[in-house]
């Protein structure tokens, strides 16, 4: 068996503008021609990022967009080039399992920004699944302000707080003691095959503690609930192969659950890195190890905090060096992203743009403009197993 190792990192939504067609996907009423989370962020506050922008960050930005930023112009002496999506949606499961090969073959459903959002056949779905007389919420929220405003009449009434938002989604809130862990879990996963037959990409149970509006926090048991890849992707085809796969965050989850051997879960992106950096010191010989860094995303992006992003930029790239330390010869690290959510736009949603692909142990090497499905191919190719249903590999 190949003993080469293969690290695939994925900086939840640190896009680098340029892409061919967002002027199709919209904020509000504002297309998302010109979004660009790196260029923008590091032209309103700077930036520091001598890891990823040694690799070749700025470099990819400029190939990707034409736009510079201060700070980012180091000489790449990694792998680089810049990543272009196919998939119809600038959201998570379409960026994943895009780079895992397999481009979604379908429009998502999305629910209208409105209220009620959900049609009454879903609200009536989730009423019979929890056993209460109604839901609260039943519109497009911000997940933490939805839980301060309903938290305190759904643990008087125990009715489950329901919203959604500007992807391919329907959220459960409940607390975890007065609704109950087991049973908000148990509701998510009987209800989501409705959703999934509407071609809802997920479900996701969002529990919480507390006792008012001041105390109120989600904790880590969050799950997602998410339809399945339609095809076989690159930790199907690793796992196929007995090799060991690792997933680190949300990974599982957008995944289904499925190709993975091992789970390495945390309450937040400095749990991840603990993980990340351990296990480029103790993954196996010809592992795949696949990891999501969401609070660039949920922390900032959608919340358009320019600071708390950069801050948070700079933070990873002091991981990316640890975790960089800890690679053996023959092994292969590349970061990249999923899709755009730049902290200056209009809006709370992601942003369509292309995302930077940076790589490291195999030398200088410019790829130039690729495909997502690039990515999971020479992933594959490197690991010297098959290649996925989609993509070339660069390498």
């Amino acid at each position: 068996m190949n003993d080469k190792r293969a690290f695939l990192i994925v900086m939840d939504s640190v896009g680098i503008g340029g892409a061919p067609d967002a002027d199709r996907f919209f904020n509000g009423d504002l297309p998302d021609t010109g979004a660009n989370t790196i260029a923008h962020i590091a032209q309103a506050c700077g930036l520091s990022l001598p890891v990823l922008d040694g690799l070749g960050l700025g470099a990819a930005l400029a190939l990707a967009s034409g736009e510079t930023a201060p700070g980012l112009d180091a000489q790449p002496q990694g792998l680089w080039g810049a990543a272009t999506e196919i998939s119809p949606g600038k959201d998570t499961p379409s960026g994943h399992w895009e780079i895992a090969g397999v481009p979604v073959p379908w429009q998502w459903h999305y629910f209208p920004d409105e209220q009620p959002a959900f049609p009454a056949a879903i609200t009536r779905r989730i009423c019979e699944l929890a056993g209460t007389g109604g839901i609260l919420g039943n519109r497009h929220a911000s997940g933490t302000q939805v839980i301060q405003e309903f938290g305190a009449r759904h643990i008087q009434s125990g009715w489950p707080i329901c919203y959604t938002s500007a992807d391919s989604v329907l959220q459960i809130a409940a607390h975890e003691q007065h609704f109950g862990l087991q049973r908000l879990l148990k509701l998510c996963e009987d209800l989501a095959p409705m959703l999934h037959a509407m071609k809802v990409g997920r479900v996701i149970a969002r529990p919480f503690i507390g006792e008012d509006a001041a105390s109120f926090r989600r904790t880590s048991h969050r799950r997602d609930y998410a339809i399945a890849p339609p095809a076989d992707t690159i930790l199907d085809i690793a796992l196929g192969a007995g090799r060991t796969t690792h997933a680190v965050g949300k990974i599982g989850d957008i995944f289904s659950h499925r190709g993975i051997s091992r789970l390495h879960k945390g309450e937040s992106d400095a749990d991840l890195a603990g993980h990340l950096v351990r296990l480029g010191q103790e993954a196996e010989p010809g592992s795949l190890t696949f990891a999501n860094f969401v609070e660039f995303d949920s922390l900032y992006g959608h919340r358009r905090d320019i600071r708390g992003y950069g801050a948070h930029l700079e933070w990873f790239d002091a991981v990316a060096g640890r975790f960089i330390a800890t690679l053996r010869p023959g092994d292969l690290a590349i970061f990249t992203a999923d899709h755009g959510n730049d902290p200056s736009w209009c809006g709370t949603d992601h942003t369509r743009e292309r995302v930077p692909v940076l790589g490291v142990g195999v030398g200088t090497r410019a790829i130039g403009q690729v495909s997502f499905s690039d990515i999971g191919a020479s992933v594959m190719a490197h690991l010297d197993l098959p290649a996925p249903q989609e993509g070339k590999s660069f390498l």
